[in-house]
């Protein structure tokens, strides 16, 4: 603890102001303990990516540790055990941290070993989710959304906006496994400040389909293969209301699923062919 800048007292300059309330609430708290664990980083040789400011990486010759912070938990992995065992020792003598080993349950979603592959898998959260929404016992279904009907905004309010904001937000952090969800989810998300009754048939739909699917999760496999694959897609003036179109895309790294999307485009295509480049340009610069 210092005095702060322009508040030093020349006469007690090893005083300081008296704490009343915790650090841990202010919003300066995570900026500070970020910057700190970052500047160590940096200082053993770890790396920071550029597309992501939470993970960091660290190569020597041909072993490699990558480094993902959230807030104050921390997942380290790497292809060196013994570099990694040398990282954690490092980080251990400047923060008082505490490893749990292998990571089973991180920030709810679960690894579960199956061989050589790995799966990632949220049904703990899947069941909470529908325990909170009073879905536990409900029927489930083969499909998250009806294709022969699109949804509109015209319809009676639904009487609890605050249940689907809640119910919506939670299915957005489920798309983390579950690529099936993100058209639907991406659907749902553009009728946040007035959903209908239709609205919220939809998410209960959406909820009776991932009853039906808790075991499904996102499964890696050992890859001989690093090399990128790119699918895109697109409809063309499939929204009713401002006929822009959707478009989607799928990132592949050798035989593993690692990156995807779906999204209303911003302006509207003219033709099937200009919503097909939009959503060509959106894989590409992804891929880049």
């Amino acid at each position: 603890m210092k005095q702060p800048p322009g508040y030093e007292d020349p006469t007690t300059p090893g005083h300081v102001c008296h704490l009343q309330r915790s650090l841990y609430g202010l919003k300066q708290a995570p900026r500070a303990w970020f910057k700190r664990l970052h500047d160590f980083l940096f200082s053993v040789g770890f790396k920071s990516s550029k597309t992501d400011v939470s993970l960091f990486y660290y190569t020597t010759g041909d072993s490699r540790v990558f480094l993902l912070v959230y807030v104050d938990d921390i997942i380290m992995m790497g292809n060196d055990a013994k570099l990694v065992a040398t990282l954690l020792q490092r980080l251990s003598t400047t923060f008082k941290i505490r490893d749990l080993g292998t990571p089973g349950f991180f920030l709810g979603i679960e690894t579960v070993a199956v061989g050589d592959d790995l799966v990632l898998s949220q049904r703990r959260y899947m069941t909470n989710l529908l325990g909170r929404s009073g879905m536990t016992n409900c029927k489930p279904l083969a499909t998250p959304a009806a294709v022969t009907k699109a949804i509109t905004p015209f319809d009676q309010l639904f009487e609890n906006p605050t249940q689907y904001w809640r119910i919506v937000g939670a299915l957005q952090y489920l798309t983390i496994t579950r690529p099936d969800l993100a058209y639907s989810v991406n659907h749902l998300c553009q009728f946040m400040h007035f959903p209908t009754v239709e609205h919220w048939s939809f998410v209960k739909r959406v909820l009776r389909y991932i009853k039906g699917t808790l075991d499904y999760g996102l499964r890696f496999t050992p890859s001989a293969s690093t090399s990128i694959q790119a699918f895109s897609d697109s409809d063309w003036a499939g929204c009713p209301i401002d006929r822009k179109s959707t478009s989607g895309f799928a990132v592949y790294l050798g035989s593993n699923l690692i990156s995807w999307l779906s999204k209303k485009q911003r302006t509207v295509a003219r033709s099937s062919t200009e919503a097909e480049y939009k959503a060509l340009a959106d894989v590409s610069a992804e891929v880049t």
